[in-house]
């Protein structure tokens, strides 16, 4: 085993599996609450994490999900205060990523030290080491826990607000657990596929598995599934064609989400 953490492409599809385990049940929530924005500020939050790491010489995940975390509860807080949603997230996920990528620069030239943005905005999943798994799984297993621990009343709430708070659930209390879980995967999946393609690994194999399952665990599953494809497909292409692997992983999602689309209204005319 020891042998097989040394090769770091071995290294890299368990980082992408953690991440892509983390990410599904997760992501099937982003789909049905319709918060593919709100993963996108949360995520392009992360890169004010990196600036504050750099600034206060903190360790890089503690200031990425601290980032993430404020982001998000911002962002809910502010939440039908006289702006449409959609607005309000547009401005905080752009203002955000430009706001970090200004921070980090300066940072950067101030105590010169250099730094590769590249491998922050769209992840460097190959250079993972011991170290980073360790985080990646233990965050995986933290969200996978939360979320199996809360599914019933998380699905109710989501489903039925009304009858959530009927059945004694405060919905509030589930969206803030939500919240926490979304942070914790941001923080954890930058280091593989970057703060420009989370919201795009939680939504995609979720949606790709929506028209294929019949009910809401089925669909978690199966995001999961096309998560764990995705990535070694991704790394595959990678090894084999030379390209970027965040990119590829994205790439490969999206395209297992057309051929469900066309499954699905393929079986839909008949």
């Amino acid at each position: 085993m020891s042998a097989l953490l040394d090769d770091f492409l071995f290294r890299a599809a368990l980082a992408g599996l953690g991440v892509a385990l983390a990410a599904a049940p997760l992501g099937c929530f982003v789909v049905w609450r319709r918060m593919a924005y709100f993963g996108e500020a949360t995520a392009h939050a992360a890169i004010l994490g990196v600036a504050m790491s750099l600034a206060l010489s903190l360790p890089l995940l503690p200031a990425v999900l601290a980032a993430a975390l404020t982001m998000a509860v911002a962002v809910s807080a502010l939440a039908g205060r006289g702006h449409a949603m959609d607005t309000l997230l547009g401005v905080a996920a752009h203002a955000a990523l430009a706001a970090g990528l200004v921070a980090v620069s300066l940072l950067s030239g101030l105590r010169g030290v250099r730094l590769d943005l590249m491998a922050f905005l769209l992840g460097d999943i190959l250079a993972v080491g011991r170290a980073d798994l360790a985080v990646i799984w233990g965050g995986a297993g933290l969200v996978v826990a939360l979320m199996a621990w809360r599914w019933p009343a998380l699905l109710m709430s989501t489903l039925s607000p009304d009858l959530a708070r009927s059945s004694g659930i405060d919905p509030r209390r589930e969206e803030a657990g939500l919240v926490l879980a979304l942070a914790v995967v941001v923080a954890v999946a930058i280091k593989v596929v970057g703060v420009l393609l989370i919201a795009a690994l939680l939504v995609i194999p979720a949606a790709a598995a929506r028209p294929l399952a019949h009910t809401p665990e089925a669909m978690a599953l199966g995001a999961g599934a096309i998560g764990a494809v995705s990535t070694l497909a991704g790394l595959w292409g990678a090894w084999v064609l030379d390209i970027p692997a965040g990119p590829g992983i994205v790439v490969a999602a999206a395209a297992i989400f057309l051929v469900s689309a066309l499954v699905s209204g393929f079986s839909g005319r008949r």
